[in-house]
């Protein structure tokens, strides 16, 4: 086999790029922690440095939210040429808290090297993925005086809190961060012998619903068997969400379901999948449940779900309390798949909830989230390049994988109008959100070596032109539009600028 881009090059620089991964992970930059929040500031700092150290330029912090967010951390480098792709490169600086701390065999943010691995806190969500991406630009720098594409860095500071402000961010630095192409190394893979790369996450919507029957607990000897009963009506509502099959039963829930390729299913088919071990993961449940005529990895990944997430009403305290509840409510979520619109599902559920609640009962349904699904085309030719780039490096074709989750990758590909791609590193074992995460580091020099290799098999490709977008491109920026507009009627919008 050919030698790659930068191994020799990773090797003599191993030592150094070793000590600013663990200088990174030293910062607790804990986005949900508002006590945190000068580390997350200084987290940014150090990867402002860590750009300018590599060679980008326009490097700065980005505040969003008009100064009320935490910072996300902006670099360049555009010498490539008009005629040459932009990438965009997405990342993460803020991590999850650490709680709880005793089930920690070191300090989460003092971080070890053990058994081949690096423990710490961001060790691979997403600190040491978004270091390997710089490190590639470093190296093809260092190694050819200039990249084969231009490049440009995004890593916000507030993913672990749901990227709360980050949609007015891309909007408000859209004509700054407009690319060709986006490529997010926040993800994993099935196995270190297993490569594989995400092509698409769900979308998600989520809601809670509150049913009133009275003023007040009514006493269930004097009024019971003759008043309605919250509770019950709650529970009822519950059990009618899905049908024998486990499918969604709110009317219109699957028109916009995409059906999948047969390459897509024949991948998810291939992927191995032990039952048991997947039980064990989900807590040593003694079964699985789902649609019916559906695989578990299809369910997970490409098919949409509603899930109760909590009921409530009536008395839970010690003994018992003889009332009939006035009040009483459950929360449900929605992940969706591509085409579904959260806001379709959101008025179709509203009506499905109106038309269960009887007369005189007072019903308060509140949206709680919304993100659209996202999803990209296997056959994009950058996706034959993402392919192509994971085989040289582990070896074997990738598989393709379907996210089960959400994140701001859908806001991304639809305002800057480009494919998403996924060269994430992350293994099943790397207890991401978990006490002792860890990054294997066999798979970060790995991901080092593919990042050079993704950027050089871009600069290959020759995208479309603004002016001659695609209709797909053209409805996507449309909907972008409609968008932005209506925020923009909500409130005053004072655009960044660099």
């Amino acid at each position: 086999m050919a030698e790659l881009l930068l191994q020799r090059w990773v090797v003599d620089n191993e030592d150094r790029i070793v000590n600013e991964l663990l200088e990174l992970l030293r910062i607790p930059s804990v986005s949900a922690d508002p006590a945190r929040e000068r580390d997350v500031r200084r987290s940014a700092e150090a990867f402002a440095e860590l750009f300018r150290d590599a060679g980008l330029e326009h490097v700065r912090l980005i505040e969003p939210g008009q100064g009320a967010g935490l910072p996300a951390v902006y670099g360049d480098w555009l010498h490539a040429g008009e005629d040459l792709p932009t990438v965009l490169v997405y990342g993460h600086h803020d991590v999850q808290p650490v709680d709880p701390l005793e089930e920690w065999t070191s300090a989460p943010f003092e971080p070890v090297l053990v058994d081949g691995e690096c423990r710490a806190r961001g060790a691979i969500d997403d600190k040491g993925q978004v270091l390997y991406q710089v490190e590639a630009v470093r190296g093809l720098l260092a190694e050819r005086g200039s990249l084969p594409v231009n490049i440009k860095f995004l890593v916000e500071g507030e993913e672990e809190i749901g990227s709360v402000h980050f949609e007015r961010l891309l909007l408000d630095w859209e004509q700054y961060l407009a690319c060709d192409v986006v490529v997010v190394s926040d993800t994993g893979m099935i196995s270190a012998e297993v490569p594989s790369s995400t092509v698409s996450m769900r979308g998600l919507i989520a809601f809670d619903v509150a049913l009133r029957s009275a003023a007040v607990d009514l006493h269930s000897g004097a009024f019971g068997g003759t008043v309605p009963n919250a509770a019950r009506l709650a529970a009822e509502m519950v059990a009618e969400l899905h049908d024998a099959d486990h499918r969604v039963t709110v009317p219109g829930f699957y028109d916009r379901v995409v059906e999948v390729s047969e390459a897509v299913r024949a991948s998810l088919a291939a992927q191995p999948f032990d039952e048991a071990a997947f039980r064990a993961q989900a807590g040593g449940v003694a079964f699985l449940e789902g649609e019916t005529g559906f695989s578990a990895l299809e369910r997970i990944g490409v098919r949409p779900t509603a899930e109760v997430v909590g009921i409530h009403g009536g008395y839970d305290g010690p003994g018992i309390k003889t009332i009939v509840p006035a009040t009483a409510g459950f929360k449900v979520a929605f992940r969706l798949v591509p085409d579904q619109r959260p806001e379709e599902i959101e008025a179709s559920f509203r009506t499905w909830v109106h038309n269960r609640v009887p007369e005189g009962i007072e019903e308060i349904v509140t949206g709680e989230a919304g993100v659209c699904p996202a999803v990209t085309d296997i056959d994009h030719p950058a996706m034959v390049a993402l392919a192509e780039t994971i085989e040289a490096v582990w070896g074997r074709r990738p598989l393709w994988t379907r996210e089960g989750g959400s994140g701001p990758e859908e806001a991304l590909g639809r305002i800057l109008i480009s494919p998403v791609l996924f060269l994430g590193v992350g293994l099943p074992e790397d207890r991401i959100h978990a006490p002792n995460e860890r990054m294997v580091m066999a798979q970060f020099w790995k991901g080092l070596v593919a990042a050079a290799e993704l950027l050089v098999r871009l600069g290959e490709l020759r995208f479309p032109k603004r002016d001659d977008e695609l209709p797909w491109m053209k409805r996507l920026r449309e909907e972008a539009k409609a968008r932005e507009e209506a925020e923009a009627r909500s409130k005053e919008v004072l655009p960044w600028t660099i």
